[in-house]
């Protein structure tokens, strides 16, 4: 089980080029993205995408893409050689002309902007995609280490309260008889007590216990509740998604709770069930943070 909260970092480099990529998850109720990259990299975007998905099934995941080349790798100077000869050609033409000295080397070459350039260099898209993909790749397997270990503190935590909720439903399954006996009890002797020392009709005390042991009978509460506790149980050590079977599960565990407290007719119930639903709620908001 893991946890939509999360962070993770990697980088990559290759040829005087580096990128740093960070991701950062919150909850979500679906998986949503939103990336911030340099526009050399808006080809990639897909690519990108597709495996930030792969990894995260249920959250919101910002990306955070820093591309960086070396100062001698961003450019290069560029010489546009016949341009030059022209240049040259057209200077002797002059010299010849005006008779003066011709003074022309390289040097002078240089510091024609038409003949010199500076040219950025660019990188080839399967080679920048390669080195986002790394450096990607990198930071999902920190975001998903993180996840997973927030995963197994938020497993722990609702299996303790499991385990509060199964001492609870323990306390209601012991009690729950006793109730229908309690009340068969008070009901003969009341109707005793106002027919003074006249037997009471038992057939029709019987009638009225029954009807009760009916209304406030909990034994397939019970057994639902036992079965959604056990069903949660085995989601927590699932390594896959698993945030949107708990929420369901919570659901039916408040619905069941709620049918035995709307039934119960004795406080040591009631009590129980106040428990159950304190504990349920807890899960609910732990459950929240599961992907």
């Amino acid at each position: 089980m893991r946890s939509m909260t999360g962070y993770g970092k990697g980088e990559a480099s290759a040829e005087g080029r580096s990128i740093t990529v960070e991701i950062k998850t919150v909850n979500h109720k679906f998986f949503d993205w939103s990336a911030k990259m340099p526009k050399s990299f808006l080809f990639a975007e897909d690519d990108a995408k597709k495996a930030v998905a792969a990894v995260v099934n249920r959250g919101h995941a910002d990306i955070f893409i820093t591309y960086t080349q070396e100062q001698g790798k961003r450019a290069e100077y560029k010489a546009d050689a016949e341009l030059a000869a022209k240049y040259v050609r057209t200077a002797k033409e002059l010299s010849s002309a005006l008779d003066i000295p011709l003074g022309i080397d390289a040097a002078a070459l240089m510091k024609n902007a038409d003949i010199i350039t500076l040219e950025a260099i660019s990188a080839d898209e399967d080679q920048l995609r390669e080195l986002l993909l790394s450096a990607l790749g990198e930071a999902l397997d920190n975001l998903a280490a993180m996840r997973s270990r927030e995963g197994d503190a938020l497993a722990e935590d609702i299996s303790s309260k499991l385990d509060s909720m199964s001492e609870s439903v323990a306390v209601i399954e012991r009690t729950a008889p006793s109730v229908v006996e309690d009340y068969r009890k008070k009901l003969t002797a009341r109707i005793t007590e106002l027919l003074g020392s006249e037997v009471a009709d038992m057939n029709r005390i019987a009638t009225e216990v029954a009807l009760f042991a009916d209304k406030c009978a909990v034994d397939e509460e019970i057994s639902r509740l036992k079965a959604h506790i056990s069903a949660m149980r085995g989601y927590l050590a699932s390594t896959g998604p698993v945030g949107r079977k708990l929420d369901f599960l919570v659901q039916e565990m408040n619905r069941e709770a709620n049918t035995i407290g709307s039934k119960a007719n004795d406080l040591r119930l009631t009590t129980e069930v106040l428990k159950l639903k304190n504990d349920i709620e807890k899960i609910r908001e732990q459950a929240q943070n599961v992907e």
